[in-house]
């Protein structure tokens, strides 16, 4: 009987410098999509999934991230006392219950494989997820749980993939595709950031991950790759050498790449207008400004 997916890692060790001056006081995870943190999508997404312990890598500086999924009872207070009842149900979602959420130090940063390794002790002998708080994804049914659906038949490793240019294949984990069983393909590899002519295929990793343990004791066991990181892409492909399954999944939706500033303003724009509440006003006033873009040309 397969294992239920109910723990997720979520590296946020990351110092956010390409969006400095701004991380210099608040973490990257906490700057917000349109009136949420980043991390506050993510662990939506997580709980969609059915995930129900929370484990989060992070480092120096994070103490806001913490701080953010504490109870905050003056301000719930406060808004009782109001009568504003809508937000007080807002607020309760940023809480966590008491032991539902660790928290875990990455004293080095030695790249994504060592940020996951780094929670060995709290996965046990479980399935985990992984996710990336940089990679927002818009979807009518979430990505983690499009993708816990999938891996219940599949069981194995899983990674979300999608399609991506062949000319930016370096930038990404790349899969050389097996055999395809409709949004999942069973695959014989992957390559970290190869150059476009060497590329397997343009089905690239992006940052949601089912894993089995024994990626943990493929992590004890690897040396620096790429980058001189330790790489979690090399610990799952490690998981083929060993003839064990590993799957990709094209999940259905949009992704935003909210590490890149490009990424984030295009993730803003999306999600106001997609806003009941702001998506007429916001669209009128975009279209307004670019016909006074095309005007002054």
């Amino acid at each position: 009987m397969k294992k239920r997916v109910t723990k997720a890692i979520f590296p946020v060790a990351g110092k956010g410098t390409r969006f400095l001056p701004a991380t210099k006081s608040i973490p990257k995870e906490i700057m917000t999509l349109v009136d949420r943190p980043l991390i506050q999508y993510a662990i939506d997404e997580a709980r969609a999934a059915g995930i129900r312990e929370f484990i989060f890598v992070t480092s120096r500086g994070k103490s806001a991230l913490e701080d953010y999924f504490d109870h905050t009872p003056e301000l719930e207070n406060t808004l009782r006392k109001a009568g504003k009842e809508d937000l007080l149900e807002t607020l309760k979602t940023t809480n966590m219950d008491s032991g539902a959420i660790a928290y875990i130090r990455q004293h080095k940063a030695l790249g994504l494989g060592h940020a996951v390794w780094c929670a060995r002790r709290l996965i046990g002998n479980e399935p985990f997820a992984v996710i990336l708080p940089d990679d927002v994804i818009a979807a009518q049914t979430p990505c983690l749980q499009q993708m816990v659906e999938a891996h219940a038949e599949t069981g194995g490793c899983m990674v979300a993939a999608m399609e991506v240019p062949k000319e930016k294949t370096s930038s990404y984990g790349v899969l050389d595709v097996k055999g395809e069983m409709g949004a999942t393909v069973s695959i014989n590899g992957m390559v970290e950031k190869p150059p476009a002519d060497e590329a397997p295929s343009n089905l690239a990793v992006i940052g949601r991950y089912i894993l089995t343990p024994d990626i943990m004791r493929n992590l004890s066991r690897i040396k620096t790759g790429s980058g001189g990181e330790i790489q979690l892409t090399d610990a799952i492909a490690a998981e083929i050498d060993e003839d064990r399954e590993v799957f990709g999944y094209r999940f259905r939706g949009q992704r935003f790449d909210c590490g890149s500033k490009a990424g984030f303003l295009q993730a803003t724009v999306a999600f106001g207008l997609a806003r009941e509440d702001l998506g007429a006003e916001f669209e009128e006033y975009l279209q307004e400004l670019m016909s006074m873009h095309r005007a002054a040309q």
